[in-house]
């Protein structure tokens, strides 16, 4: 049976810096009918172990750490078995969120995790948070971005733990230079290409400073 991608969204809010905002998070599965992982386990751990069903969850991947891209994480860990990975540099957001409760393992740069035969290749793109990742499927041309690339622009920058440059340079050096191709299937909202996206770089740049 072939890989392929699952997609759900689930509501809850984001809290960051005392504020707190309604949110609308894509979940993506990735895998077949023996195996999958979960891309960002958002606000309900029910839906998304049910969406899992009786396959083996091989690993619950945090994109980053703001709470509304975590928080079901655990919960999620705990119905199904599937270890919580997530890139050291977040855990002083994670620790926000789960204070009494670690994630499994560190994701790191370069590393690759295998599911349903498919490759997916941890990319650190720091920026939105500290500890950012994507995670890129060239068998599937797809990438998975979290925060860090939306269909329009890069994510947010104006809040703790996020730099402006520091996003700008990860994309520039780490995603576009990607299969134009290549779909990204992001953290929230709708889904674009490398393509779609790279000819607007300058303009981001102008528009942030």
């Amino acid at each position: 049976m072939a890989a392929r991608i699952e997609h759900l969204v689930t509501s809850g809010t984001f809290s960051l810096d005392g504020g707190t905002w309604d949110v609308d998070n894509n979940v993506w599965i990735v895998g077949d009918d023996r195996e999958v992982i979960v891309i960002d386990a958002a606000h309900d751990a029910g839906v998304i172990a049910e969406a899992v069903g009786g396959r083996t969850l091989r690993a619950v991947v945090c994109t980053h750490a703001h709470n509304d891209h975590i928080d079901a994480a655990p919960d999620l860990a705990a119905r199904t078995g599937g270890p919580v990975l997530l890139h050291p540099d977040d855990l002083p957001l994670w620790k926000q969120t789960h204070p009494e409760r670690a994630p499994d393992a560190e994701l790191a740069d370069g590393q690759v995790l295998t599911v349903a035969g498919v490759d997916l290749t941890v990319l650190h793109t720091p920026g939105h948070a500290p500890g950012a990742v994507c995670l890129y499927a060239p068998a599937l041309g797809a990438l998975f971005s979290g925060d860090t690339l939306f269909a329009g622009g890069p994510g947010a920058t104006g809040r703790s733990y996020s730099h402006f440059p520091t996003i700008i340079d990860s994309i520039r050096e780490r995603l576009l230079s990607l299969p134009g191709d290549t779909v990204v299937h992001t953290g929230h909202g709708d889904t674009t290409t490398i393509g779609a996206e790279a000819p607007h770089l300058q303009d981001w740049i102008v528009r942030g400073r």
